[in-house]
């Protein structure tokens, strides 16, 4: 289902004045995306399902700062929602450090979806999008959402300054958002 940008505007309004019924509808449209974007990082569902109410509970305390000149809700949400992954992660592998453990990340594969076809498709859309790219962008995003990385990481692994890793990823991401904006849903 199509989003239409009129019911997204009246939502986040309805979401910064304090509604909690509007509250209830990002909850509702966006809790899935996060889980899988926290099982994908995390490779845990438990961590998974703390991570969503982690970026839950920060978007309601934070819902006055939300700029759209920034990007749309999607964006905000799962920006929102691989901070915090990217936070546990760090913690999991500094408390098995101390613990002697191995900090390596097992990952597991995301949580099945209810539309296999939808789901293909929304791949299928998001490889073509990323594939037009230039390759240095197309990199750095696959290495912050595939692998987790932050963007210092990124900077370090790829020997590139960290302001042009911010750059290549801003510029990614808003050329992402051009080209995916069919896939706007009303949550």
């Amino acid at each position: 289902m199509l989003r239409r940008p009129d019911a997204d505007d009246l939502l986040l309004a309805r979401f910064r004045a304090g509604d909690e019924a509007a509250f209830a509808a990002v909850f509702d449209g966006w809790s899935g995306a996060v889980f899988r974007l926290a099982a994908r990082i995390l490779g845990n569902d438990a961590d998974a399902e703390e991570v969503v109410e982690e970026t839950f509970w920060q978007l309601w305390r934070n819902r006055e700062s939300f700029d759209v000149r920034r990007g749309g809700m999607t964006t905000w949400v799962l920006t929102i929602a691989r901070s915090r992954a990217l936070d546990r992660h760090r913690a999991v592998g500094r408390r098995r450090e101390n613990d002697s453990h191995t900090s390596g990340l097992d990952r597991v594969p995301a949580a099945a979806a209810p539309d296999a076809a939808e789901v293909d498709e929304t791949r299928r859309l998001v490889r073509a999008a990323l594939d037009e790219l230039a390759r240095e962008q197309r990199e750095v995003l696959e290495l912050a959402y595939f692998d987790g990385l932050s963007q210092t990481e990124i900077a370090e692994r790829t020997a590139q300054p960290l302001g042009t890793v911010k750059t290549r990823v801003r510029l990614g991401l808003a050329k992402l958002r051009d080209r995916l904006g069919v896939l706007r849903r009303d949550p």
